[in-house]
C-alpha cells in the first residue's frame, strides 16, 4: 500500500461517521472524494499543465482528503439531531480545525515537512490571494462543489436537514441571483479560467434545473396543459 492510499484509508474512516439510527453518513466522504477528483482534473487543465506549474501532487492529494475533516469536530448524535450542516460553519475554523486532525491522524505516516506543507495548503485555499500552486488547485476544486447542479443537491440536502422544503430551496435561490451573489462567486472564486468556464457552464444547467423547480411547484405545467384543454374545447 502506497503513502497516499494509506491517507485515503485514513481520510475515510474519519469522513464516514454514524448517525441516531445507527447507519453510517457518508455525505462528507462522498463530497470529498469528488473534490480529490476536482484537484486532480484541474492538474491537467492548460494553465497549469501546459505552463509547467510546479505542484506538488502529492501533498496537494493529501490536503484534498483532509480540508473537510475539521467537520467531524462538530459531529455527535445531539448535532446531527440539530440538523447541523456543512454551510453553517465559519469557513476559517473548518480548516482550523481540518489541520488539526491532519496532525493527529497523519503525524505518525508522514514527516513533519509534508505535514506543514499539506496544512498551509489547507489554511490558504480558503484565501483567494494565495498565490501557493497547489492552495489555488484546492480552492477551485473545492468552490465547483458549490456550482452547478451538485450545489443544488447540496442546498436540497441543507434544506431537508433544518426542516425546509422546496419554496424555501427557491425563495433562497432567489435571493442570491437578486444580489449577484453567483454571478460574484463566478468572477471571484477561480484562480484559472479553465474551471471558470466549467463552473459557467455547471451554473447554466443549474438555472435550467431551478427555472424547472420554479415550474413544477407552481402547476404552471399542469395550468397550461388545462387552459389548452379548454381552447380545444371551445
Amino acid at each position: 500500500m502506497t503513502q497516499i492510499d494509506t491517507i485515503k484509508e485514513i481520510a475515510q474512516r474519519v469522513l464516514q461517521f454514524p448517525t441516531n439510527v445507527g447507519m453510517g453518513n457518508n455525505w462528507l466522504w462522498d463530497r470529498t472524494v469528488r473534490i480529490v477528483g476536482n484537484a486532480e482534473i484541474v492538474c491537467r487543465m492548460p494553465e497549469v499543465a501546459g505552463a509547467n506549474m510546479a505542484v506538488d501532487r502529492f501533498c496537494l492529494t493529501a490536503a484534498a482528503y483532509f480540508a473537510d475533516t475539521g467537520f467531524m469536530n462538530y459531529i455527535g448524535i445531539e448535532t446531527i439531531k440539530a440538523g447541523l450542516v456543512l454551510a453553517d460553519i465559519n469557513t476559517n475554523d473548518l480548516r482550523e480545525f481540518s489541520t488539526q486532525i491532519v496532525f493527529e491522524q497523519l503525524g505518525d505516516v508522514l514527516d513533519k515537512s509534508k505535514l506543514n506543507k499539506i496544512n498551509r495548503i489547507i489554511s490558504e485555499s480558503n484565501d483567494r490571494f494565495s498565490e501557493m500552486n497547489e492552495a489555488m488547485i484546492l480552492s477551485d476544486a473545492r468552490n465547483l462543489e458549490d456550482i452547478g447542479v451538485i450545489g443544488v443537491f447540496n442546498e436540497f440536502c441543507a434544506c431537508g436537514v433544518h426542516g425546509k422544503g422546496v419554496c424555501d430551496v427557491l425563495e433562497s435561490w432567489k435571493k442570491k441571483v437578486d444580489y449577484r451573489y453567483w454571478e460574484a462567486r463566478l468572477k471571484e472564486s477561480f484562480s484559472f479560467e479553465s474551471v471558470r468556464k466549467v463552473a459557467v457552464r455547471r451554473f447554466a444547467r443549474a438555472e435550467e434545473l431551478m427555472n424547472q423547480l420554479v415550474v413544477e411547484n407552481s402547476a404552471k405545467d399542469i395550468k397550461e396543459v388545462t387552459l389548452e384543454s379548454l381552447t380545444h374545447n371551445d
